[in-house]
């Protein structure tokens, strides 16, 4: 049961702690009076952390499901 509740739970928790940052910057970029460009340089620069957890969980994904 409660390797279960960690399995669903656990996604769940990191996807919103990832909308929470993207809110994070946004405000960032508001609150700095940015502009376009540097509200998108602070996303591709702030969110380059982010983009790299993803791309990890889907590699060990494909590494133990053996999908290629």
């Amino acid at each position: 049961m409660q390797e279960t509740f960690e399995a669903w739970i656990t996604p769940i928790m990191i996807g919103g702690l990832m909308l929470f940052m993207c809110f994070i910057i946004w405000d960032l970029a508001r609150k700095s009076k940015a502009g376009k460009f540097g509200t998108i340089m602070l996303f591709i620069v702030l969110g380059a952390g982010m983009l790299g957890y993803v791309i990890k969980v889907i590699i060990t994904y494909v590494m133990e499901n053996g999908a290629v």
